[in-house]
């Protein structure tokens, strides 16, 4: 894996690194979710991370590396909310000025908390602007360094703390269930599993209106889509990372796509039976698995749940 833009010894500096201070989440189970699927179901709860997702992981590895000429510039990245609030988050941590561009119709909850941890926010609209090229152009203006919401090894090696840690606690898993946007989670998660579990089935999950990595996959290029029109903001990326796509390429199994309705079912099923928020994009996984969109009976199943950032009057109209 030498080829490739991480190693299993990346993440696990990046473990060290965010070592008490992102939370070690908690890994869950569900004698009704094995009951429902015939499997053992172990979900690696992302959703209580701090600001609420996995991406506090990689947001902070990234800029606990910085320069202390980076550091006195500040950071600038986009995103559609939880690498927004990562970011925003660590750069408070870390005493540093953070820009962020995010779409204008990001949940409301998730740009207040970007504002909320300190953050400069700057909207723009996601169907006819294009937020790499803004962000670009603000960092050369102002002197500020761009860390992408996945397509970074910082971010990635961060990402895959979350697998690091889940497989340390069950041990290996059959099969690792994985949300799947731009592929940071993915990433890192793969070269965790093929370390530390090397007969795992990996598997990534998208949502059904974007499935650009199961294309890309595929063809064995990189496919560029419209933005997906999907409940999963966090998955409504366009396109694979040149730092991510060869990663999946060489480790990742297959790719699965799963549909908004069965999001809504997942989201149902974690609030009413496990008693817990997990947001469109963090069910990407579990719903996988509850459809039988991967064959799980009989299996040990890990789980990332990557994130709870949903607004609750959108959460109560999701599942009214």
């Amino acid at each position: 894996m030498t080829d490739l833009a991480i190693s299993f010894d990346d993440v696990a500096a990046a473990a060290r690194r965010i070592a008490g201070v992102a939370h070690k989440t908690p890994v869950l189970t569900s004698s009704t979710a094995d009951a429902l699927t015939g499997a053992s179901l172990f979900f690696k709860a992302e959703n209580l991370q701090r600001m609420g997702a996995f991406k506090f992981r990689g947001g902070y590895n990234s800029l606990a590396q910085f320069t202390p000429e980076q550091s006195k510039g500040g950071v600038i990245a986009y995103s559609s909310g939880n690498h927004a609030q990562a970011i925003a988050l660590s750069a408070r941590l870390l005493g540093m000025r953070a820009v962020i561009i995010m779409p204008e119709d990001a949940p409301a909850i998730k740009i207040a908390a970007t504002r909320g941890y300190g953050a400069e926010v700057v909207l723009y609209d996601r169907y006819t602007e294009n937020r790499e090229e803004i962000g670009n152009r603000l960092a050369a203006e102002q002197g500020l360094t761009l860390i992408p919401p996945y397509d970074h090894p910082h971010v990635m090696a961060g990402q895959g703390t979350a697998t690091l840690e889940l497989i340390e606690e069950i041990g290996a898993p059959d099969i690792l269930l994985v949300p799947l946007g731009g592929g940071g989670l993915l990433s890192g998660a793969a070269v965790v599993a093929r370390k530390l579990a090397p007969g795992c089935r990996i598997v990534g999950v998208e949502p059904e209106a974007g499935n650009d990595a199961q294309r890309s996959l595929a063809e064995g290029r990189i496919v560029h889509i419209d933005t997906p029109r999907t409940i999963a903001d966090g998955a409504q990326t366009q396109h694979l990372g040149n730092f991510t796509f060869p990663v999946l390429k060489e480790l990742v199994d297959e790719v699965v796509t799963v549909s908004d309705a069965e999001l809504v079912e997942a989201m149902k099923f974690f609030a009413g039976r496990m008693k817990m928020l997990v947001e469109p994009t963090g069910c990407l996984g579990a719903a996988a698995a509850f459809t039988g969109r991967v064959a799980v009976a009989g299996r040990k199943v890990g789980i990332l749940l990557s994130g709870g950032n949903i607004d609750l009057a959108r959460f109560a109209e999701l599942i009214a």
